[in-house]
């Protein structure tokens, strides 16, 4: 299979991020995900088999399975709905939606379900997580009492995301826009949270990303994919210690055996890296959509 780093629609300029390309239609968008792969805020040079694939069947399965519960951006992901000429792009296939043009909400909605990540070191620091006072003596990636909402704000690409109170995110959005998203974003968590148990899969934390559509806050981007979220093996988790993981494990770890520095221009990954991080990849769709990841052969 051919990795697509990146996508040129004759007659539209995208707007690129770290990993997607997305296309203003006007009314709508399209969404393309790359192959590329980011780590520590870098994009690397190549990118990973089938990853753009894998994240967007990942959003859309979770986008129907929580339909019943909250509006999302979905429109379409099948390459016959797209005006032309991205109808004519078959390299646009399985890994590009068509979505609802909506405003994105200035700040990320973080829920945290274990101690881990950037919430460890603040607890380490503070005995607190964005505010959240916690009970004194948890472990590294304990479970917590009851999942935590952990807003952030959203840096340009190449710097990083900063943790803030609750506070602080209903002077940005307003008290019920922050009620609201709040409320939803711990709904939802605990929904996936509980169906991926079921699959033997821990949610460890996820981010979401909601946005404003003619006047109803509704969820946008990707939504439980291995990008946005830590999912752990169930089999193999124990606290006090990192945990594996079905997302870019293999390529951090590469990235600080070879001390890469977490700026500039990003290295080439060999071969091994790329092809362990897409079996990740592909491992947690096929667990959790409970399907062949179809694109694969």
């Amino acid at each position: 299979m051919d990795i697509v780093l990146q996508t040129d629609i004759e007659g539209f300029k995208p707007r690129r991020g770290k990993v997607r390309d997305i296309y203003d239609l006007g009314d709508s968008m399209l969404i393309v995900a790359s192959d590329r792969i980011s780590a520590f805020d870098v994009v690397m040079a190549n990118g990973i088999p089938y990853k753009g694939i894998v994240l967007t069947q990942i959003s859309k399965f979770w986008f129907n399975f929580l339909a019943d519960r909250v509006e999302h951006h979905l429109i379409s992901d099948k390459l016959e709905d797209f005006p032309a000429p991205f109808c004519n792009h078959k390299e646009l296939a399985g890994r590009t939606m068509l979505i609802k043009k909506v405003k994105p909400l200035p700040v990320e909605c973080i829920v945290r379900g274990y101690i881990t990540g950037s919430g460890w070191k603040e607890y380490l620091k503070t005995g607190e997580v964005c505010g959240h006072k916690l009970p004194e003596g948890l472990k590294q990636c304990q479970k917590l009492p009851e999942p935590l909402f952990t807003p952030s704000t959203k840096a340009e690409i190449g710097q990083h995301d900063e943790n803030i109170s609750i506070a602080q995110a209903a002077e940005i959005l307003g008290q019920e826009l922050t009620d609201y998203v709040q409320r939803k974003s711990l709904e939802i968590f605990k929904m996936a949270s509980d169906y991926a148990e079921s699959k033997g899969i821990i949610l460890a934390d996820t981010k979401f990303e909601w946005g404003d559509y003619n006047g109803k806050t509704i969820l946008i981007d990707e939504v439980f994919t291995p990008d946005s979220s830590r999912f752990w093996p169930a089999d193999k988790y124990q606290p006090s210690r990192d945990q594996e993981s079905f997302d870019k494990q293999f390529v951090r770890n590469y990235l600080e055996e070879i001390n890469f520095d977490k700026s500039g221009e990003g290295v080439e990954l060999p071969e091994e890296i790329t092809r362990k991080t897409s079996e990740k990849y592909i491992e947690a769709y096929e667990r959790l959509t409970g399907e062949k990841f179809e694109y694969a052969g």
